[in-house]
């Protein structure tokens, strides 16, 4: 057969080579067609498909059905998502006044009042290519998200004559700082070139807090002005902003905000490039600075005005100076405030590199990393060590690197595929999938990820989607939300704490692949004492192919579920398991995600009395990065690193129930049983009747190897939602645990508030808030004891 089919190719070959102008399929024996063309049943994955759109401007987004709604408002099905500016009267054209459109389509439906709460009135602003001129500022909400088209991002200007100091509000000013949520602004220029220099502007207050996302944001402003390009003058605590561009202005960022993960971002020609008036704990990361006279201003405000500044993976070239902070010297003791950490930054034609109280005290480059601050080192003293600028020659997991850095990718807008190539869920033939919030969506969503599977990429337009099993996400998926589409657990095979079940599945263990999730929430209907959340078993063949950007959880506090209402009084309820569990075989790049069990009520004012059992569960060894991440509120820890291996932590920030400690309802692990199966702990160091001791861990580092952790925010707030009854006035016993022996583990800048011990080690305290003040109670630079480093490493000044 073979040597059949090799004769009649090189009969067909010689005959064509004196064939021209025609048809040669049709000159062939049935028996020649029959071996060159037999049944084509091939089908090609996504990436096989793909060719690119000839319509360089047609982003998918843009043109794809737009059917998302509110569900749990009156008249929800009718409810208006998505709106082009352009379908309100904007011009975008540089020359037309587009304010007032601008503002008509933030505003339409009445938001801006009080009635739909935090999370009734979702709405994408989205901008198609163009300029759209502004002359006075535009006021934005909750539950809000400016998208412009990424193939050629829209330009906001403001007009020469403009009105106001501000071009954005994006802070909702119904709502404190600290609860401004669900807020996003991608895919956009922000122009004040055309304003007056010597006049000071902002192109964005961006006082907002969890759950938002600032990316792909260009901040365009006139050489040596007095405009700052993003500012959050109210504060708030964020999580993270990145992939953002500073050009001329006084200041790129001004930020007041309790703690930040800020990624991959350039300044260039910015007189100042960050201006920390107030922050706890800043991870700076992928920063490149061009022609600047500062990098980063820390200079400001008294004790306690800066925890800790982290700087990783950064350039400078034609800096005076990269970062200016206070001295840490105060009279003849040391304090942690403004403790600073540098993790591999090029120099080039820069001045100084840190200077502290006025004093240069480091210059030139910083190859591995370099300390400012309180140490921890094997075999140092019980209350640490002050390194006045002292480098350790660290290492990194190749895992985790590319290119000489720790591996960072910007969120995925799938601006490479034409629309054809993205289904949206709700419009699939013979599988309706509604998104209501009353349907069980489970069959058909699972039916068609389980069809787009390296095939087209899954659009989940807004909305709740109730599931009542698990939904699968097999290798191959692509999922993209929009304003923070839901999924929701119901019924009863999530209800048993003994034998918790997946509500989301991602991938099985062994498998590899693509899974990416960008711009979904995950949640329960009802009191579910058995859902795990989200569980990752697959790994990718590169990094982040398998990775979740902007995607967040939330349990209780919002309509839709159950637990908004069921949960107010009594014993804390069982509302969910767990929220995040990566398995050892499973590898997984996140970028900002925050876990949140409800404080308060977003929709109401119903008390909020929740118990989740647990945060997030990392047991993964073959790559995890976790950039700007939140977890808050849950009963027996926020992170759980077992056995984990191969570990980049950029940025990490906590709270414990507010209901723990003195006068609390329960101790912990109650109203939980600890389950060896998923590595709890028991709290027996603590006593029967403890409740300050009987807290929430932060962070539970249980062996393991190669971890790299750069900014943690512990922040302890109540006894029993009232004031602080701890020793000294503090709120909780113990913030984080160590136990077993870890190797290659570096921790930098851990800052804790109410915290009596910052880091117990296998049962015995090894730091305090009291050795270490600072920040916003204690804060320590380098905690190195299971580094690997000798406790008389070689390291030296400057």
């Amino acid at each position: 057969m073979y040597a059949s089919i090799l004769f009649s190719t090189l009969v067909l070959t010689r005959l064509l080579s004196g064939v021209a102008g025609k048809d040669l399929a049709a000159s062939l024996s049935p028996g020649q067609r029959a071996a060159l063309y037999p049944a084509y049943t091939y089908v090609p994955s996504i990436d096989a498909d793909w060719k690119p759109d000839p319509h360089a401007s047609e982003f998918w987004y843009e043109h794809i059905a737009h059917n998302g709604i509110s569900p749990f408002i009156t008249n929800g099905s009718e409810w208006k998502v998505f709106r082009n500016v352009k379908d309100y009267g904007a011009k975008g054209d540089g020359v037309t006044d587009d304010t007032a459109a601008i503002q008509a389509a933030v505003s339409d439906g009445g938001r801006g009042g009080n009635s739909l709460g935090t999370t009734g009135a979702p709405a994408v602003i989205y901008f198609p290519s163009g300029t759209y001129l502004m002359s006075s500022s535009v006021q934005s909400y909750v539950d809000t998200f400016f998208i412009g088209n990424p193939i050629d991002r829209p330009t906001l200007k403001a007009s020469a004559d403009f009105a106001h100091p501000m071009l954005l509000y994006m802070k909702d000013p119904r709502f404190g700082e600290t609860i401004n949520f669900y807020i996003g602004v991608k895919n956009l220029i922000l122009d004040s070139t055309a304003f007056p220099a010597n006049s000071p502007f902002t192109l964005m207050d961006y006082s907002v807090s969890q759950a938002t996302q600032l990316t792909n944001v260009a901040f365009r402003m006139p050489p040596s002005s007095q405009h700052t390009g993003l500012a959050t003058p109210e504060g708030g605590s964020g999580t993270y902003m990145g992939d953002l561009e500073f050009s001329g202005g006084l200041i790129g960022i001004n930020m007041n905000n309790q703690q930040y993960s800020i990624k991959d971002c350039s300044f260039s020609g910015v007189s100042t490039a960050v201006m920390i008036s107030h922050g706890f704990d800043l991870v700076f990361q992928g920063f490149n600075f061009s022609n600047c006279e500062v990098g980063i201003n820390a200079t400001l405000g008294g004790v306690g005005n800066v925890g800790s500044v982290t700087l990783i993976d950064s350039v400078a070239e034609s800096v005076q100076v990269v970062i200016d902070t206070k001295s840490q010297i105060v009279g003849n003791t040391t304090t942690g405030d403004a403790s600073i950490v540098i993790d591999n930054l090029e120099t080039k034609n820069v001045e100084s590199t840190v200077v502290a109280g006025g004093k240069t005290i480091l210059t030139g480059g910083v190859p591995k990393t370099w300390v400012y601050g309180n140490a921890y080192l094997p075999g140092g003293p019980v209350s640490g060590v002050h390194n006045a600028g002292v480098t350790y020659q660290t290492s990194r997991s190749p895992q985790l690197v590319a290119g000489g850095k720790y591996f960072t990718m910007a969120p995925p807008t799938y601006q490479e595929y034409s629309i054809d190539q993205v289904v949206n869920i709700k419009s699939v033939k013979d599988f309706p999938v509604y998104g209501d919030g009353q349907t069980d969506d489970t069959h058909n969503i699972n039916a068609i990820l389980a069809r787009n599977s390296g095939c087209a990429i899954t659009f989940f337009p807004a909305g709740t989607y109730l599931v009542s099993d698990t939904i699968i996400v097999p290798p191959g998926s692509r999922i993209i939300g929009e304003a923070l589409s839901a999924i929701s657990a119901v019924g009863s095979k999530f209800s048993d704490a003994n034998s918790p079940k997946a509500m989301i599945q991602v991938g099985s263990p062994g498998e590899t692949g693509i899974a990416q999730i960008s711009d979904m929430l995950f949640t329960v209907a009802d009191v579910l004492p058995g859902c795990i959340l989200v569980q990752v078993n697959m790994a990718g063949t590169s990094p982040g192919d398998v990775g979740f950007w902007n995607s967040h959880f939330r349990i209780g506090g919002a309509a839709g579920s159950a637990v908004q209402t069921k949960c107010q009084t009594g014993i804390p309820c069982k509302a969910a398991f767990m929220l995040l569990h990566l398995t050892a075989t499973s590898s997984a790049y996140i970028e900002d995600m925050w876990g949140w069990t409800a404080d308060h009520d977003l929709d109401g004012n119903n008390n909020q009395l929740i118990s989740t059992g647990r945060g997030a569960l990392v047991e993964s060894q073959l790559g995890t990065w976790l950039i700007g991440t939140a977890f808050e509120h849950h009963t027996l820890y926020q992170y759980n690193f077992v056995s984990a291996s191969n570990v980049l932590v950029s940025m990490q920030q906590s709270e414990t129930p507010y209901w723990q400690g003195i006068g609390g309802p329960a101790q912990a692990p109650a109203p939980w049983t600890p389950s060896d199966s998923f590595s709890d702990p028991t709290f027996s160091h603590c006593g029967t009747d403890d409740p300050n001791c009987r807290m929430a861990w932060y962070q539970r580092i249980v062996s393991g190897s190669n971890m790299y952790i750069y900014g943690s925010g512990f922040w302890t707030f109540f006894n029993n939602v009232g004031d602080c009854k701890g020793v000294n006035g503090t709120c909780q016993d113990n913030a984080n645990e160590i136990v077993g022996s870890p190797t290659g583990l570096f921790w930098w800048n851990v800052n804790t508030r109410g915290c009596l011990n910052v880091l117990v080690d296998n049962g015995v305290v090894v730091q305090t808030q009291n050795n270490n003040p600072g920040s916003w109670g204690a804060v320590v630079a380098a905690t190195l004891t299971y580094s690997g480093l000798l406790g008389r490493v070689r390291r030296w000044i400057g």
